[in-house]
């Protein structure tokens, strides 16, 4: 034999024992995985039998209707084509060393927690409402809100992969076979939702995997959304009347929908076409985006786009209210993400790194606010401008949904090389982390107010002063007394098991290496899973200001799919799912980045 080949062998058995002995076994499959793409793939196939991994034949059903033969009454352009890898991305993730045996104890057992809600969550929805959207975590029904398609179990696909629940993942693959998506349990298809939980979470699981199946009924519910292009100005609908699409006819732009609608397709569709090798999705999606970045200096509040476009007369400039919370929330995240997975070489790609320097400084200068605590803190807040007759107005109400800006900062201080970016990441950051905080069940509200520090740059913190504290209360209708020092409204005070402040937690962590985001990250998790722990799963709860608040009949895909995912990721080996291997869309499915 060969010493090459002899010596091959004898590293391979070295790292088969090492993965096996001293990994946990979730973390060892997708290193196994993780080798194939970086190393050799017939080495990972032998790994993956010694580990019992291979994965079975599972061939897909098609479905129903074939949404590639529509026949367009307006078809999309197939320009521009589809950029060449981008093989110059700058390092993001922390150069991590390994943790200290007792520190890798200690997250070891809080990786095993959140793994222990996560499997109680899916084992009850496996149980209770097998092949349905939603599992209703109180009473044990279900409901079907996104088409009836089973979002909850594509939704979760990628969570099953990397926490090793591998037996669990191949039943949901072998489910999501025979999934039909020529038919829907409601009229119109929300173009929005499809994208990011169907077709980011078929993608990511594919990415992941290499399942065929996943890329198969990707590539159908793909062609399905594309259908939402059969247009006169060649831009989406927002809602697609089902029957409508599949006739070729033309389907009716809608007048005003919010901003994140249309501009949250990018990443699925070009990663799409990146795995596909057919170009006509990232054709599609780019010229949508030119329309933004064509008006994105034309608007009341230049670099940044207000909540409600029109996507019929292609105004994307009328409009007086600006936020990066709900409505446009996500239209913003993709743009650093889009750089990211594009790069800015090819002319079709530049204009996301255009944009997201533009709307990102604007933002910085406009929105962002150091709040008037007791302790002075060194936070960031993100509120809302209204542009009227008297200019930019800042209003110092806040979301949840808000939340994830301070994890794009910091993607976007890696990305763009800036510090100043990396830093009001960290604020914003630890000021979604302060809410959380200060809450008596240690979670923030949905939606609040608080008091601006005064002076030319609000980014500045400032003392405490109590008498302004009271006056700005005594504005608020929503005002309770019981409230937080430092928070005047908690206009919405429930909790929806939303993922936005552990996401930027995360991507905090895994950018600075700093430990403190790790016990944020547990601190937030015990509140999150005690308040809203049911019978069958998690609920959302009422009343983030009363312990042992009422909970609500209720938890969306994204408590498996984001939030236990990001929280799992916070405790689990670096390397699953680095940021320099994966950018996560807005749904927290992480899409490959290709290397050239």
């Amino acid at each position: 034999m060969p010493r090459v080949r002899t010596r091959h062998i004898a590293i391979c058995a070295f790292i088969v024992l090492w993965i096996y002995y001293f990994l946990p076994r979730d973390e060892a499959l997708t290193y196994v995985h993780n080798y194939g793409h970086r190393g050799s793939h017939g080495s990972a196939v032998a790994l993956a039998r010694y580990m019992n991994d291979y994965p079975p034949h599972i061939t897909a059903t098609q479905s129903s209707f074939d949404w590639s033969s529509v026949n367009f009454t307006y078809p999309p352009r197939l320009t521009p084509k589809l950029p060449a890898p981008f093989t110059k991305r700058p390092r993001i993730q922390h150069n991590f060393k390994r943790d200290s045996r007792p520190v890798a104890a200690v997250q070891e057992q809080r990786r095993i927690e959140v793994k222990r809600v996560f499997r109680k969550s899916w084992t009850s929805y496996r149980s209770q409402a097998w092949m349905k959207d939603a599992l209703k975590p109180i009473s044990g029904e279900y409901v079907d809100q996104f088409s009836g398609w089973a979002a909850t179990l594509v939704d979760s696909l990628d969570t099953l992969w990397m926490m090793g629940m591998r037996d669990d993942f191949y039943e949901a693959v072998e489910a999501v076979a025979t999934i039909d998506f020529g038919k829907s349990t409601a009229p119109s298809v929300n173009t929005f939702e499809t994208c990011i939980r169907y077709l980011g979470g078929l993608l990511a699981a594919y990415d992941l995997s290499g399942h065929e199946v996943l890329k198969t009924k990707a590539i159908e519910i793909g062609d399905l959304l594309y259908a939402g292009f059969n247009t006169k100005n060649g831009m989406p609908v927002d809602f697609m009347n089902f029957e409508d699409a599949k006739k070729g006819g033309g389907l009716t732009v809608e007048g005003q929908v919010v901003s994140a609608s249309p501009g949250t397709i990018t990443l699925e569709f070009s990663r799409l076409s990146q795995i596909t090798g057919d170009g006509k999705y990232y054709a599609a999606v780019a010229h949508l985006m030119d329309v933004f970045h064509q008006g994105q200096h034309d608007t009341e509040l230049p670099g940044m786009w207000p909540m409600y476009v029109s996507m019929s007369e292609k105004d994307v400039v009328t409009g007086h209210q600006f936020s990066i919370g709900g409505n446009a929330d996500s239209l913003y995240e993709y743009l650093p993400k889009a750089h990211a997975l594009l790069g800015s070489v090819d002319p079709s790609s530049k204009m996301y790194e255009i944009m997201s320097r533009a709307f990102m400084d604007t933002a910085m200068n406009n929105l962002f606010f150091a709040p008037m605590t007791p302790g002075s803190e060194d936070i960031l807040i993100s509120g809302n401008v209204d542009v009227l007759a008297d200019g930019p107005t800042l209003d110092p109400e806040s979301e949840h949904l808000s939340c994830f800006i301070g994890g794009l900062y910091a993607l976007g201080g890696r990305l763009f090389n800036s510090d100043e970016y990396l830093d009001t990441g960290a604020k914003l950051a630890r000021g979604c982390a302060y809410a959380y905080k200060s809450f008596p069940t240690g979670i923030m509200p949905e939606r609040y107010n608080m008091v601006l520090c005064p002076g030319p740059d609000r980014r500045i913190p400032c003392t405490w002063d109590e008498v302004r504290y009271a006056e700005e209360a005594a504005k608020r209708s929503q005002y309770k007394s019981d409230l937080p020092k430092g928070f005047t409204t908690a206009k919405d005070p429930r909790y929806l098991l939303r993922p936005e402040a552990i996401e930027s937690v995360f991507i905090l962590w895994r950018i600075t290496g700093d430990p403190v985001w790790r016990e944020t990250a547990w601190e937030m998790f015990q509140a999150v899973a005690n308040a809203t722990d049911t019978q069958y799963a998690n609920a959302a709860i009422m009343d983030v200001n009363v312990v042992g608040s009422r909970q609500e009949d209720y938890m969306e895909s994204f408590w498996m799919a984001e939030t236990l995912k990001y929280f799992y990721l916070c405790f689990a080996d670096t390397e699953l799912i680095s940021l320099d291997d994966f950018v996560l869309n807005t749904e927290a499915h992480p899409f490959r980045l290709s290397r050239g």
